[in-house]
């Protein structure tokens, strides 16, 4: 399946996600994106370098200023279990903005056409970098690595497209 690019629209998926009174909810992609200027944005794995360091750090720090460009949502996805992904937030107590959601089986970055094949290194298929900006389901702007490269999807990147 080609990646998700400009002009298409966000395919709906359900993710997981603890909300804020920690209850483990399973949320449509449709239901937090429609009508809304949205930016998903995908890593690999949980706790892996890039992601941990600098990846979700760059939109947890810019998120207010995302926000005062038009930002509803800033949606991260990874393909990894809910719980994870929960105990993975707790680390960025800093974050207010950015919600942490589990693709667990990979079902919806197979729908948006972005997995990563890393078996070879033990992780299985993954997803790779991405960051997406939305506006009403519509993609404005796909920034998808290639590889394990984080060179155009960062908060940076969405910044000045916005």
């Amino acid at each position: 399946m080609a990646p998700i690019a400009v002009g298409d629209s966000l395919p709906d998926g359900q993710l997981g996600w603890f909300d804020e009174s920690d209850q483990l909810q399973q949320v449509s992609v449709h239901a937090l994106a429609a009508g809304k200027k949205v930016i998903l944005f995908g890593v690999p794995g949980a706790f892996t370098p890039t992601c941990s360091m600098q990846h979700v750090p760059g939109f947890i720090t810019q998120a207010e200023h995302l926000k005062a460009k038009g930002v509803d949502e800033i949606l991260l996805i990874s393909v990894n279990d809910p719980f994870v992904m929960k105990a993975w937030a707790k680390t960025y107590p800093e974050n207010k903005h950015v919600k942490f959601l589990a693709d667990g089986s990979g079902n919806y970055t197979k729908a948006l056409g972005l997995e990563l094949d890393l078996t070879e290194k033990g992780l299985g298929i993954r997803s790779r970098q991405f960051a997406l900006l939305a506006d009403n389901l519509k993609v404005t702007v796909a920034n998808i690595e290639e590889g394990g490269q984080f060179t155009i999807s960062g908060a940076e990147e969405i910044l000045k497209a916005l």
